[in-house]
């Protein structure tokens, strides 16, 4: 009776061996010294041209250690996850899950980013529990609707460089995205004094994935990676340094 419940307890050793080794085999799959090309929309402090900003460098730190080097690429948000639908790239950065069918989103967040509204100066400040009351405009492919309360009005719209003039217009009472990208908008203005930003909400941030077998294996392994740096405190100095939130308190 012994001897068989050494032999049952043996097994499941090997077992969870197997299991562990396995898991670690299918990341290795992705390749020591392999690349990985992340595509985003440029934001200054963020997702620079140059590789340079808080979520690049917070990437580099989750995937880089693991041996695989990161390459970046900043393009219009629908490229961007035209690329990875495409498999001519590993992930998109900026996505909210809920806007995107076909992709894999991780369990982990890499930041969050603030929502707000621009609007003219002498309109009213808008609230969150109110934005149903306005005509309201974002870059084709944010689905603000998903997350923003009781939107009834809304239209999207291919670039930025006429929202200035859209809003001046009388077209839309508030153009919504990140406050990063209308702070961008806001230096086309020849007088930015005329026009405030106001902020709503704070969304988090994911990666998508390609839902490949190889997206899959880089999901695991950031999801596994961003709860190590998050134990660790690793990321708080970066969150730091870019004078951004920390998301993970």
């Amino acid at each position: 009776m012994r001897l068989a419940w050494l032999k049952l307890v043996l097994c499941c050793c090997l077992l969870s061996v197997t299991s562990a080794r396995a898991e670690e085999a299918s990341l290795a799959g992705v390749g020591q010294s392999e690349e990985i090309l992340l595509v985003g929309v440029e934001r200054k402090g963020h997702t620079g041209a140059d590789a340079s900003g808080l979520v690049w460098e917070v990437l580099r730190l989750v995937f880089e250690p693991a041996g695989l080097r990161v390459r970046t690429s900043t393009v219009p948000y629908t490229r961007a996850v035209g690329l990875v639908a495409r498999g001519d790239a590993d992930a998109w950065v900026g996505a909210y899950p809920e806007e995107t069918t076909g992709a894999l989103f991780p369990r982990w967040h890499y930041a969050a980013e603030v929502i707000g509204a621009l609007g003219l100066a002498e309109a009213p400040a808008p609230r969150l529990q109110d934005l149903g009351k306005f005509r309201l405009a974002w870059m084709r492919g944010y689905a603000f609707d998903k997350y923003l309360p009781q939107l009834r009005r809304y239209q999207e719209i291919q670039r930025y460089n006429g929202a200035l003039a859209m809003l001046r217009l009388g077209h839309a009472d508030y153009l919504i995205a990140a406050r990063a990208e209308l702070e961008g908008v806001l230096t086309w203005a020849e007088t930015p004094d005329a026009y405030r930003i106001t902020d709503l909400t704070l969304l988090p941030l994911y990666p998508g994935f390609a839902d490949t077998p190889r997206g899959r294996e880089l999901a695991t392994l950031y999801d596994r990676r961003m709860a190590e740096l998050v134990r660790s405190g690793e990321l708080r100095p970066i969150f730091a340094r870019w004078q951004q939130p920390y998301p993970f308190d």
